[in-house]
């Protein structure tokens, strides 16, 4: 059948490949699988309990829970009854929810767990349209049971099918809600064609057959997720839930994936672990690893027609590289990395270890992406973001004629409606031919890659007037061992500054190794010695940067940024705002 709609999908899976897992998660430590033909049963059973509840087309329904084949059952049942989707992070504060929730007008929310109910109870008496609140169950007899309605008494079958019906490709289908790096979160409206279009448009790239697994992680959402999500259940892949960030190394050995999606930081992790151990090994062990990694980072797809280069690195693979390839499930073809700038270095030593990792570029409101690397040589290039995918139009808004940067726009078929009840916003953004600003800063090559080299918001100018894009240089400074994050700060200033965030474990052992002492954990950041080791990275990093680029002072900050803590986006971007208002004295500080 040909898939118009987003609760398409199950049915298309279980015509293609009837009786292959579909949907599968972690249950008191063994793993349920479900069929497609399990959730298109258990999604029409919620669906027609929506109809019975008073549910019409175009209401709205919260989701707020963890990742789990029920999120989608729940998310196919929303859709069949013609109503709207609104998935949150459930990382929210519950001011942070309430403003999505009223916004949107939602009716019934569902929540998947009993903290998160409590959340949500905190704030019913401020939501005005809220009529029901319940609980995703992985038992999905009692969820409707849970719901107030005897399954016996469900509408009938008819009903629902009606209902379906009148759902059209065009139609909305969900809300979401940004991340709001920048001011307020604004409701983007997707249709079903949005997103399916931007899964039709990725799947000839796949280097995976019908049958493979992915796993997933990423929150469901955020449209990168969900995106993926449809792009793999369309092309007959299996997807298999995490446990939840702290369990994904145990879920890769037992799923042993051959695809996943992911964020930079979390490869900068695995690396950064990976980087850990071979500091600690000795000898030959030692010396070979660090050839290896050399190896690594010397990675162009035009060395491998080097003859002694692909003699060495084949070496390197069959002692240093397969074990990362082990550590990852051993089955891995590759990852798909999104949602902030992937450090060069990284993609070319996984490609390098065999581990195939392409970056793309999207945003929410493009469903989401606009252009992508792909798993072969001809079709990926380190420092892009790929080409523009088919159907996409991109074109660079310059402010000279000679200029080869400017401000990306672009229009498609993955393009949003819209922001929810905000036409205002919306015109701000598309304008009178089509084309949405996307507010980031790049170019295309002669090749026709993209790459983007920073937030038009995000860049400023310093005293002289001279323009200065921080997130490159944040990038630099993270690819020190010792440095976890950093924002660079110096609008109107004579020269850029630095907040660093240190990496506290790389930094214990590169002392221990030097057999020095060192303060605790919690005192790292006020140590001498420390500052020294920083000052030398730094130092270092200032050779690659021009004049006006270079960091001449730094902060070091006591306490790691996160999500909970405020200073990080549900996917790991700086909330620069946030950030550069919280550190007001210590930025005030540096420019003393």
């Amino acid at each position: 059948m040909e898939m118009n709609r987003l609760f398409d999908l199950p049915i298309s899976f279980n015509e293609k490949w009837p009786g292959q897992v579909m949907l599968a998660s972690k249950l008191h430590s063994e793993w349920k699988q479900l069929t497609a033909r399990e959730v298109i049963l258990q999604s029409r059973k919620i669906a027609l309990s929506l109809i019975s509840l008073g549910i019409q087309p175009g209401d709205r329904i919260g989701i707020i829970a963890p990742n789990s084949p029920e999120w989608l059952i729940t998310d196919y049942a929303i859709q069949m009854s013609g109503a709207i989707s609104v998935p949150v992070y459930p990382s929210l504060s519950p001011a942070e929810m309430q403003q999505v929730f009223a916004h949107s007008g939602v009716k019934i929310i569902f929540t998947g767990s009993d903290a998160l109910h409590q959340k949500v109870e905190s704030i019913r008496p401020q939501l005005a349209h809220l009529k029901f609140h319940f609980k995703i169950n992985q038992a999905i007899e009692e969820s409707i049971l849970q719901m107030g309605i005897s399954v016996s008494h469900l509408p009938k079958e008819e009903t629902l099918n009606d209902r379906m019906n009148q759902v059209k490709e065009n139609d909305l289908a969900t809300l979401i809600y940004t991340s709001g790096t920048t001011g307020i979160p604004k409701g983007v409206m997707l249709s079903h064609a949005n997103i399916l279009s931007n899964a039709k448009a990725n799947a000839p790239y796949l280097p995976i057959e019908p049958g493979g697994r992915a796993l997933s992680f990423l929150p469901l959402c955020h449209i990168y997720e969900r995106m993926c999500t449809s792009l793999f259940l369309q092309e007959g892949l299996s997807i298999w839930f995490a446990e939840g960030l702290e369990k994904i190394s145990d879920n890769l050995k037992d799923v042993q994936p051959h695809i996943f999606a992911t964020v930079p930081r979390l490869l900068e992790k695995v690396y950064d672990k990976i980087i850990l151990k071979g500091m600690q090994l000795k000898g030959v062990k030692r010396l070979l690893f660090d050839w290896s990694i050399l190896l690594g980072h010397q990675f162009e797809f035009k060395k491998l027609q080097n003859p002694l280069y692909s003699l060495q690195l084949s070496l390197a693979r069959k002692l240093i590289f397969t074990k990362w390839q082990e550590a990852l499930g051993g089955n891995i073809r590759g990852i798909v990395s999104g949602g902030s700038a992937l450090q060069p270095r990284l993609a070319r030593i996984f490609w390098a270890a065999g581990i195939p990792v392409v970056e793309g570029y999207g945003l929410t409101e493009t469903s989401p992406v606009v252009a992508v690397n792909y798993f072969t040589p001809q079709t990926c290039r380190f420092g892009t973001v790929g080409k523009v995918i088919q159907g996409c139009k991109v074109k660079i808004l310059t402010e000279h004629p000679e200029d080869q940067s400017g401000e990306i726009l672009t229009k498609g078929p993955g393009l949003m409606l819209g922001y929810f009840e905000d036409p205002e916003q919306t015109q701000l953004v598309i304008d009178s031919e089509g084309w949405f600003h996307t507010g980031d800063i790049g170019y295309l090559d002669d090749s026709g890659f993209l790459k983007i080299t920073d937030r038009k918001k995000e860049i400023f100018k310093n005293s002289g007037g001279k323009y200065i894009a921080p997130q490159p240089i944040e990038n630099k400074l993270k690819e020190s061992l010792y440095i976890q994050n950093a924002l660079i700060i110096g609008e109107y200033q004579d020269h850029p500054a630095a907040l660093i965030v240190l990496d506290k474990e790389n930094i214990h052992l590169h002392f221990n190794q030097l057999r020095l002492t060192l303060p605790s954990k919690d005192l790292l950041h006020q140590d001498p010695q420390v500052r020294t080791l920083i000052h030398q990275e730094i130092k270092q990093l200032n050779q690659k940067l021009s004049l006006t680029e270079r960091v001449h002072s730094f902060c070091l900050l006591e306490k790691e940024w996160t999500q909970d803590s405020g200073e990080l986006t549900p996917t790991q971007k700086l909330r620069r705002k946030y950030i550069e208002e919280k550190y007001q004295t210590e930025i005030q500080q540096l420019f003393l």
